[in-house]
């Protein structure tokens, strides 16, 4: 689990975000978490194939990671048998974070992200942490 510095530190470092799992829905938190972040400046691209080309938050939105191309961070907005998968297309990315939200959480995922020198956040939203650490 980072600490609350380390969470300080990758959002602050961060600038370009993937977020896999968004939705154009306005009422899922995938798609208010999205549009927080892009109101506090991060470029946040989203990725869901169903969506694939349509636009959302300035940006055309991704089918797969693979077609996002660098970012800093990966935030998975899926169920955690499933982020295993998103991981390692971040490891494959070249992503520095991946961010899996409330209620996902996959150790062994994690484990392999660690290995490949990302940093790790599970079990939690950069929407909350934002406010909560005063960023």
């Amino acid at each position: 689990m980072p600490t609350d510095a380390e969470i300080r530190e990758i959002l602050t470092s961060v600038k370009t975000i993937a977020l896999v799992g968004w939705s154009p829905k306005a009422d899922r938190p995938s798609h208010r978490v999205a549009a927080y972040l892009a109101g506090r400046g991060y470029r946040v691209i989203p990725v869901n194939p169903g969506q694939a080309g349509q636009m959302a938050l300035g940006e055309a939105v991704r089918s797969t990671l693979a077609e996002v191309g660098p970012v800093d961070m990966v935030d998975i907005f899926r169920r955690s048998e499933e982020a295993g998968a998103v991981v390692d297309a971040a490891i494959a990315a070249g992503a520095k974070v991946v961010w899996m939200q409330l209620g996902v959480i996959d150790e062994a995922a994690a484990a392999r992200a660690r290995a490949a020198g990302l940093q790790v956040v599970m079990d939690r939203c950069p929407a909350i942490e934002i406010p909560r650490l005063g960023l």
